[in-house]
């Protein structure tokens, strides 16, 4: 949520790029829609510079070194170094420069330890980072290609899909119901539609909430898709401008927390004791040798090996940890990472194979049937957005069929994205003689906005019966492991071009396909292991009971009972609480009920891990203790996370639990030897 200091004029800054229509802004700036050359490119870079915030680049080597030098500890040591002048060297006719050799020879020895450590392990994790470093998707030389955020320039065309991070400053030239989560920026936590064509005047441009045609660099696409010009980058955006009046990322967690208690506490103490002691040895000695022995008191208490010793621990547990396939991106996440007592984390591809394989194409009655595959296969292929696992399956069985003419009969006339509300997606598609909207979503919202049903080639009007019949079909699926989502259309569109989620009623449903996710067979292991080192697993998924309960009954995570996201919106803060204690599966879940379940856990004193990989589980990310993600994850998500798994599978976390706690308990013992 930003909390500006400094006034950034929105009209001025953004006020022409906003305001232009499309095609008189792409004559104005010159804008090439193949995107720039290679060598263009270059030479902007060069020109330019890279797309980097100045506030997030890698720290100089003498900016840790005056971090080291002026702890809070040497602060206090070098103050009483001052003072030992005076009283040592200042005062005495013959000068003692022995305290205060000490004292700096101490004070040189913890600086060069914490700074060698802190440089060296600073190092190893902007190296760690960037194997897992965000791309975008932008047109080069005419071709779409995959390059790194930081070598975005002026002038470069982006891609954007569902999922994408905003990589820079960017005008809207083409978009497709296009949402973009502003929260990293304004605090809305409502997604905000970005168009074409602006519909303010210059006038009423006020707030970045206003710029209706500007997608923000740091902000992420939640759902469509877009292409836009760069035309910001790096300091020059947004972002950029207000980076150090920006509240972004993770509170503190509970081990910052806690070295900031005990390091106030001992600072306290000693500010406290040391004139207590100087009074008291003041009645009987000379004020020089009691103020040298309070001095000597004050250097006892002070830990100065308490910042070398934590430092050089995280470092050497990062380095260990990214031999397990464990990348560390935050250091400070290490110590969460060994004391998580609860994992939460989604089914799909952390429980299950995450290789949807579709295996059930049905009709209302539960026969196979080629159509209800042909309607499913339109759908998939010609949405816009982030192709998930069962889109890929849907095509890839499509093809399997011979459905590949279908590719080049149809076209595609309009999208209505996918949401986490209405938890379905529709697409319009032209044969040339007619238009049909087809929808496929979660089996009860596909079954709400439907009003007839379609039985080889027969509709008819739905009822209850009907309904009730495809509930108890589509629930045997479940049982089985599969997961079903429900498929309808509608014929009649007239000449409609531009749909919306208004259109997605009076649908005629065709009936269901069943996709099948099997278990891992390392997941029951991992689990077992994870429940032997203290840590409890949750479940929170969108998916539905039965398939869910279905998994984790294979898999060895059991629950008395099964929580719906229904539930939990109707409950307060300290019902959920109560049922927390007792449950462990929780489904269809929204991403903000997901957060919330996470959020209050760790306000019930737990430290929590959540593992996941979707744009639905960012929010959750950054409400834990220590976000967990893999490289294969949405960019948003891989940005939220504070470590990253090469693999997605719970054997690989459980190792870098395992290497943590190794380091927790070496830590516990080199601070004891040392004291």
């Amino acid at each position: 949520m930003s909390n500006t200091k400094e006034e950034v004029h929105i009209s001025k800054l953004y006020g022409q790029e906003c305001i232009l229509p499309k095609d008189e802004f792409i004559k104005t700036y010159h804008v090439n829609e193949k995107g720039l050359s290679s060598s263009k490119a270059q030479n902007l870079i060069h020109k330019y510079g890279l797309n980097e915030i100045s506030q997030t680049k890698p720290k100089k080597w003498y900016n840790y070194f005056l971090e080291s030098l002026f702890s809070p500890f040497n602060s206090i040591l070098l103050g009483i170094v001052a003072i030992l002048f005076y009283t040592d060297v200042y005062l005495p006719e013959t000068p003692s420069y022995a305290n205060i050799i000490v004292i700096v020879i101490l004070v040189i020895a913890s600086t060069l330890l914490e700074f060698f450590e802190e440089y060296r392990s600073n190092k190893s994790a902007e190296k760690l980072k960037e194997l897992v470093a965000t791309t975008a998707t932008v047109i080069r030389d005419g071709k779409e290609i995959q390059i790194p955020i930081k070598e975005i320039t002026l002038g470069d065309i982006v891609i954007l899909s569902a999922g994408s991070m905003i990589p820079a400053d960017l005008r809207i030239i083409e978009a497709t119901d296009l949402y973009v989560g502003q929260s990293s920026l304004t605090g809305e936590s409502d997604a905000v539609r970005k168009n074409v064509n602006s519909e303010l005047s210059i006038e009423e441009l006020d707030s970045i909430s206003d710029l209706d045609t500007i997608c923000f660099m740091g902000t992420n696409v939640i759902s469509g898709s877009a292409k836009g010009v760069v035309i910001k980058t790096a300091d020059s955006t947004y972002f950029g401008k207000v980076a150090h009046t920006i509240t972004t990322g993770k509170p503190k967690s509970s081990f910052q927390l806690g070295i900031e208690n005990i390091s106030k506490l001992l600072i306290r103490f000693m500010l406290i004791l040391t004139p207590i002691v100087f009074i008291l040895n003041a009645w009987k000695h000379s004020t020089v040798t009691a103020f040298t022995f309070a001095v000597a008191i004050a250097i006892c208490i002070t830990p100065l090996l308490l910042p070398v010793i934590l430092s050089s621990s995280l470092s050497k547990g990062a380095v260990r940890m990214s031999k397990k396939k464990t990348i560390v991106k935050k250091l400070d996440s290490i110590q969460n990472f060994g004391a998580m007592n609860i994992l939460c984390t989604d089914k799909t591809g952390t429980l299950t194979e995450d290789k949807i394989v579709l295996e059930k194409y049905l009709d209302i009655n539960g026969d196979e049937d080629l159509r209800i595959l042909k309607h499913a296969f339109l759908n998939a292929y010609f949405q816009t957005g982030l192709k998930g696992n069962i889109d890929e399956a849907v095509i890839a069985r499509g093809l399997e069929n011979g459905m590949s003419e279908y590719t080049n009969r149809y076209k595609v006339v309009d999208e209505i994205p996918f949401d986490f509300t209405r938890r379905r997606l529709s697409v319009a598609v032209s044969d040339g003689t007619k238009t049909q909207l087809i929808t496929k979503g979660a089996v009860e919202e596909i079954l709400n906005i439907c009003t007839m049903v379609d039985y080889k080639g027969q509709v008819s009007p739905i009822t209850n019966i009907i309904k009730e019949n495809i509930k108890r079909i589509s629930k045997e699926l479940n049982k089985d492991g599969l997961r079903v989502i429900a498929v309808c259309q509608k014929n009649d569109v007239g000449n409609i071009t531009d749909f919306n989620v208004q259109d997605e009623k009076n649908m005629v449903l065709l009936g269901f396909i069943g996709f099948l996710d099997p278990p891992k067979e390392s997941a029951k292991r991992s689990i077992e292991k994870l429940n032997n080192a203290g840590i409890r697993v949750i479940v929170l998924t969108g998916d539905n009971a039965e398939v869910t309960k279905c998994i984790c009954k294979k898999v060895g995570i059991k629950s008395n009972t099964i929580v719906e996201g229904t539930q939990i919106e109707k409950l307060s803060d300290v019902g959920v609480l109560r049922l927390l204690k007792k449950t462990n599966i929780f489904v269809k879940l929204s991403p903000i009920q997901k957060a919330r379940i996470v959020r209050l856990l760790k306000e019930n004193k737990n430290v929590v891990g959540y593992m996941g990989d979707g744009i639905n589980d960012a929010p959750s990310l950054t409400n834990s203790d220590v976000g967990i993600s893999v490289d294969t994850a949405v960019d948003i998500a891989k940005e939220s996370a504070d470590i990253i798994l090469l693999e997605k599978d719970l054997d690989v976390l459980l190792d870098g639990v395992t290497e943590r706690k190794k380091n927790i308990w070496k830590f516990n013992e080199i601070y004891k030897n040392g004291n």
